[in-house]
């Protein structure tokens, strides 16, 4: 990816990784998530994070940033 678009496509792949792992397209990402990988701006994000799902009985997954 482009280095102004690196940000908004790890966004996009977490979103990805999600739907396949969980087996979902409903999938909501939490706030801590966005700031995290938006933190040190659209060029770059951090090489990894760490992230807990959950998923409902409506197929509904909600992701967050876990505590380390």
């Amino acid at each position: 990816a482009p280095r102004w678009k690196r940000s908004r496509t790890a966004i996009k792949d977490i979103r990805k990784y999600l739907e396949k792992h969980m087996k979902s397209t409903d999938v909501k990402l939490d706030r801590t998530i966005n700031e995290k990988v938006w933190d040190r701006g659209a060029e770059n994000p951090p090489s990894r994070i760490r992230v807990r799902a959950m998923k409902f009985d409506d197929g509904q997954v909600q992701a967050e940033l876990a505590e380390e």
